[in-house]
């Protein structure tokens, strides 16, 4: 069973350094690579991003209209050029099994709606005397990839669609779901969701379910509790200062709805090598403090902590920034996260988050925000710490810091400490 309901979920998704050109050998490598370095760290999901159906992808570009590998009753099945293991009718059902075999768990992206191709072969409908162009949408699509058509969810055969897509992911053996085309959406696809969200309950297989794109609609919060596990509360974050900095923003305002199985997701980490596809390694653009704020705001505020660099090509910094135990230990234990304040000078700027440890004691974490390196004082007042701490500890380092009142710390420009204090 999934422990979904006590820690968010942590993994790696192809989309970040493969886009829709991720194959089977590229998922085998980097599940190699987590299972022998990361998972005794927490660790756990390898995710397969979009169009694992088309033959011809190559890189982060969808192909307009291209022909998708289905079969017979309009139901997306992997390229067997890219995945050779999907040969036969077995689907990621062997890719799965080797993730498993590494102690890993296996997830899928998936588009809403039905195929657009089902739709003009109007196809049958497993469990249904409907026909794909019954249920189909063509007023209702996505965007930015034109993949599929919407589903009215109020036509006869939607429901059992949707039920056949679920139960061949559970003869899979998928582990996770990521849902795109649809979080954003809100009232919109309300009704959609709802439907999507009740057969993947009733497929008979426990699976982590995760809608994107964002950003979520904040007043759709206790919904998105109600039909999901993970919500996207940005649009496709990646390795922009802006962005990063933009995040605190977005993290304090869904702040109180992260716990209990419930994930305001900030999105992947683009750590490491990323746009693999473009046939030459590019690194990052964040700098290392830059990623040391990234994973102290995303660990604090309890976020979904989902790689999205190639694994086998990290370094000796990104390998020790993924695998802190203190701050994998805040990212598990925080209860009640929060920003503390947020103060901001002509010159610079530095914001506080705070949150209970569930063992005892506070966590908390100082960040720069300005554009030098800064010296930043913190009352263990603001924190509501009454009694004199017995211990400090900042987790990066592992240092132990003797206090009284307050903490003073060198934080560097776009930089980050974080601390527990009992």
């Amino acid at each position: 069973m999934s422990d979904v309901k006590k820690k968010a979920p942590m993994g790696w998704n192809s989309w970040d350094c493969w886009g829709a050109a991720v194959t089977e050998e590229t998922v085998r490598k980097n599940a190699e690579f987590m299972a022998k370095n990361l998972k005794e760290f927490g660790w756990e999901y390898v995710v397969v991003d979009i169009q694992w159906s088309g033959a011809n992808a190559q890189n982060n570009e969808y192909i307009p209209f291209q022909k998708l590998c289905m079969d017979e009753y309009g139901r997306l099945i992997p390229a067997v050029n890219r995945f050779p293991s999907a040969a036969g009718g077995k689907g990621f059902k062997p890719l799965a099994d080797y993730v498993h075999s590494l102690g890993l768990k296996f997830g899928i992206h998936i588009m809403r709606g039905i195929p657009r191709q089902a739709a003009h072969e109007n196809l049958p409908i497993l469990g249904s005397k409907m026909r794909a162009g019954d249920i189909a949408d063509a007023s209702n699509v996505c965007a930015w990839n034109p993949d599929m058509y919407g589903i009215n969810p109020s036509k006869a055969g939607a429901k059992e669609y949707y039920d056949s897509i679920f139960k061949l992911y559970a003869q899979w053996d998928v582990d996770f779901i990521k849902l795109d085309d649809i979080c954003r959406e809100m009232p919109r696809l309300k009704d959609e969701l709802i439907l999507i969200s009740e057969s993947l309950k009733n497929c008979g297989r426990d699976m982590v379910f995760s809608i994107s794109p964002g950003p979520a609609v904040l007043e759709y919060s206790e919904f998105y509790k109600s039909v999901a596990n993970m919500w996207r509360i940005t649009d496709d974050f990646w390795d922009k200062w802006e962005l990063l900095y933009a995040m605190f923003e977005r993290a304090e305002k869904w702040s109180i709805h992260t716990g209990a199985g419930n994930w305001p997701d900030a999105d992947m980490l683009p750590v490491g090598p990323i746009r693999q596809v473009y046939g030459k390694e590019n690194r990052t653009n964040f700098s290392k403090d830059e990623q040391i704020t990234m994973l102290t705001l995303w660990s604090i505020f309890r976020s979904p902590l989902m790689i999205g660099g190639d694994m086998p090509g990290f370094d000796d910094f990104t390998v020790k920034l993924l695998t802190n135990r203190e701050i994998l230990k805040m990212h598990e234990n925080a209860r009640h996260s929060h920003q503390v304040y947020r103060r901001k000078n002509e010159d610079s700027e530095e914001i506080v988050w705070a949150a209970a440890d569930k063992n005892g004691g506070t966590y908390f974490a100082v960040f720069n925000a300005g554009e030098k390196d800064k010296d930043i004082k913190v009352s263990f007042k603001d924190l509501e710490i009454d009694s004199k701490p017995q211990k400090l500890t900042e987790l990066w380092s592992g240092e132990e810091i003797k206090a009284d009142k307050e903490i003073c710390c060198n934080i560097p420009a776009h930089g980050a400490k974080a601390f527990l204090l009992h």
